[in-house]
């Protein structure tokens, strides 16, 4: 079950059809009826914004760039979604990642609605004074849509929070007097940003994982090995072993994901391989992650590529191609970086048997099917990268209260939520066929099934 929106619905509404506590109130033909506006509903944007950002280069040449903002579905509360700078931006990717916005608010039970925006640039070709010139035109050019109570971007790939304090800025300026601190999520501190928030979605990704590994384990491992289920043997093979593990992408979520399993006591666990975009790094005695993550701050985001610059960060590897780290043997394989790295050209070479999926989509339907059927456990982005989305819902409400949580009171909340999260999906995973993937999305559309049934929304 993974692919299109439409598909996803549709699937698991075909799960939920013949379970007659989901909406007993209907039956037999109103019920059909009423399916079939449910995946008309939840398979489709309600809106989609698309501009061209008119912007003058320094060199005083004028481009027109493709901007979006898709709002896919606001039942549970205001639209919700980072603004993506980046080459590959389309209306399509922006659109389904809206729609994945959708259903991760729903599956964590946060009241937030489904939207994404997107910039097609390559950030790192504009100055700084063009990029600024590219977040106030998005919010002039999107102001009448956007708004605390309405639609509140977050940073995304290319974006950070530097963006957002500029696009704030502009919000305030466009929109006098009125309410402004929770127009955007992710911004500094300094600005009404979140303690916390810069690290959430790598804390919350390592969570995902090291719960299960760990906390669930302990609760339900007599229960775990009764299970006939593939999954539950691939977890009890690995369950208080030592684990090798593998973290592709060093940016926000990476190199946060690295840190938490390099600083856990809790899982006999150490990283042998990080890469970026430009190189993998490799030691089987495990990486020195917090040199490498100095390095990185130094150096412009990137990793050692040369044995000089391994030795002037302090670290001892072997540096190989960019795309190696996928294929390793490793046990546990973390994927950060970008969409559809796991696809049908290598998902027959991955050796580790626990992917966790930091990036949005990282794995392509067919690969998805793949590794499911070889028992492989695959920890799904929809579940394990919502920490940043959780944590701009605690930024939003401090923006309305102006009252500030500690970053421990942050942290706390935020892994108060996983552990809801899991303790909902994880059981049903192992004592039943479908795919952690598959239980997650019936969730969400359970929960988005309901409201609009509660509200009326199918006739």
């Amino acid at each position: 079950m993974s692919g299109s929106t439409g598909t996803i619905v549709e699937e698991s509404l075909q799960a939920l059809m013949d379970d007659q506590t989901f909406l007993p109130d209907l039956k037999a033909e109103i019920r059909e009826k009423a399916f079939s506006s449910l995946v008309s509903i939840l398979s489709t944007p309600n809106h989609v914004n698309k501009s061209f950002l008119r912007i003058a280069l320094d060199n005083k040449k004028v481009v027109r760039i493709p901007a979006f903002r898709i709002q896919h579905n606001n039942i549970l509360g205001p639209y919700k979604g980072g603004i993506r700078f980046h080459e590959s931006v389309s209306e399509e990717e922006t659109s389904n990642l809206a729609s994945l916005m959708t259903l991760k608010n729903a599956l964590h039970d946060v009241p937030f609605g489904g939207g994404k925006g997107g910039v097609v640039i390559n950030p790192r070709n504009f100055s700084n004074k063009e990029l600024n010139l590219v977040c106030k035109k998005y919010v002039q050019y999107f102001s009448g849509i956007l708004g605390p109570d309405k639609d509140i971007p977050a940073p995304d790939v290319g974006t950070g929070e530097r963006e957002m304090d500029w696009m704030m800025g502009e919000y305030k300026s466009i929109h006098p007097g009125q309410s402004y601190l929770g127009s955007f999520t992710g911004k500094s501190v300094d600005n009404g940003g979140s303690l916390g928030r810069k690290d959430a979605t790598g804390k919350g990704v390592y969570f995902s994982f090291r719960y299960l590994l760990h906390d669930f384990m302990e609760k339900q491992y007599k229960w775990m090995v009764e299970r006939e289920n593939p999954f539950a043997k691939t977890i009890l093979n690995y369950y208080g072993k030592p684990l090798k593990l593998a973290v592709q992408g060093f940016g926000n979520v990476g190199s946060v994901v690295a840190l938490e399993a390099h600083n856990c006591n809790l899982l006999n666990n150490k990283v042998v391989s990080v890469s970026d975009q430009n190189v993998t790094l490799y030691n089987s005695d495990g990486l020195d992650i917090p040199s490498l993550v100095q390095y990185v701050k130094k150096n412009n985001g990137d990793l050692p590529v040369s044995h000089e610059q391994l030795t002037e960060a302090e670290v001892k590897a072997t540096i190989l191609d960019r795309d190696d780290l996928l294929t390793l043997e490793v046990d546990v394989l973390f994927l950060a970086a970008l969409e559809d790295q796991i696809h049908s050209e290598n998902m027959d070479d991955i050796q580790a048997d626990i992917i966790v999926e930091g990036a949005n989509a990282p794995t392509t339907g067919e690969a998805d099917a793949n590794l499911k059927e070889k028992g492989k456990v695959i920890i799904p982005d929809i579940l394990a990268n919502a920490g940043g989305v959780i944590v701009s819902y605690l930024e939003w409400l401090q923006g309305r209260e102006t009252q500030f949580y500690t970053e421990e009171e942050v942290y706390d909340r935020l892994f108060e939520k996983f552990r809801e999260t899991c303790d909902k999906v994880y059981p049903q995973y192992f004592g039943d066929a479908y795919s952690l993937r598959e239980n997650c999305y019936i969730h969400a559309v359970t929960k988005l099934s309901t409201v609009l049934y509660r509200q009326g929304k199918l006739y």
